[in-house]
């Protein structure tokens, strides 16, 4: 296994284009099971969500093509009803595959995703969903077992404890995109996600109104077709994480292609830590404050802050001055991230679905482990802003989501290398580990000590 060796960063300067949003583009993977033309998706992240979803669809006999971010899915060959545990173990959301299974084949086998370090995440939506639309679903063995005849429009309610879901919602709309008559999506997810796979499903010729609301209408159709060429929405939870990098370390950087409609919250909550935004067609402006503040956030259901940067903006707010409080509402045990943080210096202490954490204006660096996506994300960026090296593990959880994100951040003028877990790298100057990611022979070798730069110098 790999670890991430991370040097404290100067100010990260310069543009980068964001990436395909992960979320939409593996439901609509499996959307294209619905027809047995060919499709093709643009603007695709090579990550490693992207690459089990590709593991599945090839097991059910589907020719897949990756080149560049384009993927080319043809179902003609599509056979097999069964998504398989060792691959579904993977990935929670390929429990996607169940709609277009039943809808196509008319019966599915899909593997229990089983539980998760973030908490539980039920299935019981997708099944009550389904089974409104006329399946019959049984677990056996680990395996939702699931037989229909022609599925029928029905109205179907999906709100949960915790609000509605967004892969129930697009496993229903999915189905119910081929089924006899109406069907009526009553407390739909919102997420942009959602609109995107809606979005793809009526390219494919598929009858879908409301997308983006909390009803959603599907008039059902007898087939659909391919869709020629579709572009996936830029991925909002890379580019806010990649602007609280910024924002961590004194920067300014340029995100283009990044949504400002999809990240209204975030950028509401940044600008009240102090941190500057400018909102331009297609791109956002990201400039460090002088001083960050405290701000209080809870994660909600879209358009609310999203659950995925939770762990991101506390670590930003380790910095912030005064004391902040962090309320997690869509999953109260994501903070497995805490203590990992506290080793770095954090003052961060938690009862229930709440964090307190108290801004100690720097951290410092320490050897941590990464328990899921979205805290892997944290970690880095809190060890771009720690006094010291910091060492990140688990970095099979980083690359699920994100694609090459220490590319990226070089890009920018980050120091930090992917090195073997068993070797150890010395403190070096960013010239050093710069050329050593790109392979070639470092400048400035007789300086082999790490510059330390004070907090005034990195805002300058």
């Amino acid at each position: 296994m790999d670890k991430l060796v991370i040097e404290r960063s100067r100010p990260l300067t310069g543009t980068l284009t964001v990436n395909g949003a992960k979320n939409s583009v593996l439901p609509i993977m499996a959307a294209c099971l619905l027809t047995d033309e060919p499709s093709v998706i643009e603007h695709v992240p090579m990550v490693t969500d992207v690459m089990t979803m590709l593991d599945i669809l090839r097991q059910l006999g589907v020719q897949v093509a990756y080149a560049g971010s384009e993927l080319r899915i043809h179902p003609d060959g599509f056979r097999g009803y069964v998504a398989p545990y060792e691959l579904v173990s993977r990935m929670r959301a390929s429990i996607c595959l169940l709609g277009p299974l039943l809808a196509r084949q008319g019966r599915a086998s899909v593997s229990l995703p089983g539980g998760c370090v973030i908490g539980p995440r039920p299935v019981d939506l997708h099944l009550k969903g389904l089974q409104a639309l006329g399946a019959s679903i049984e677990i056996e063995h680990g395996y939702i077992m699931a037989e229909c005849g022609r599925l029928k429009g029905s109205r179907i309610h999906l709100g949960g404890d915790r609000g509605s879901s967004v892969l129930a919602t697009g496993n229903v709309m999915m189905a119910a995109a081929l089924a006899d008559g109406v069907s009526m999506i009553e407390h739909a997810a919102c997420e942009p996600e959602v609109v995107d796979l809606a979005d793809f499903l009526v390219s494919m010729g598929a009858r879908i109104e409301g997308q983006g609301g909390s009803t959603i209408r599907v008039e059902g159709v007898e087939r659909l077709h391919g869709s020629s060429r579709y572009r996936i929405i830029s991925d909002r939870i890379e580019a806010g994480t990649l602007a609280m990098a910024a924002a961590m370390t004194g920067g300014s950087v340029t995100l283009e292609g990044a949504r400002s409609d999809h990240l209204e919250a975030v950028i509401e909550k940044l600008r009240e830590a102090g941190v500057q935004i400018t909102v331009e067609p297609g791109r956002l402006r990201v400039k460090a404050a002088d001083h960050l503040r405290a701000v209080n956030v809870t994660s909600l259901p879209y358009p609310g802050f999203p659950t995925d940067l939770q762990a991101q903006i506390m670590a930003l707010l380790c910095l912030a001055d005064g004391v902040s409080v962090i309320t997690e509402k869509i999953y109260p045990e994501r903070f497995l991230h805490v203590p990992e943080l506290n080793r770095m210096g954090a003052a961060i202490t938690r009862e229930g679905a709440t964090a307190v954490v108290k801004g100690m204006g720097q951290l410092s660096g320490a050897q941590v482990v990464a328990s899921d996506l979205r805290a892997s994300a944290a970690l880095v960026l809190a060890g771009l802003a720690a006094s010291t090296q910091t060492e990140v593990r688990g970095l099979e959880h980083l690359d699920r989501g994100y694609q090459n994100i220490e590319t990226q951040l070089r890009q920018l003028g980050a120091h930090l290398v992917r090195v073997p877990e068993e070797q150890t790298v010395a403190p070096q100057p960013q010239e050093t580990v710069v050329a050593q990611a790109n392979g070639v022979p470092a400048p400035g070798q007789r300086n082999r000590r790490a510059k330390r730069y004070t907090r005034a110098e990195r805002k300058q």
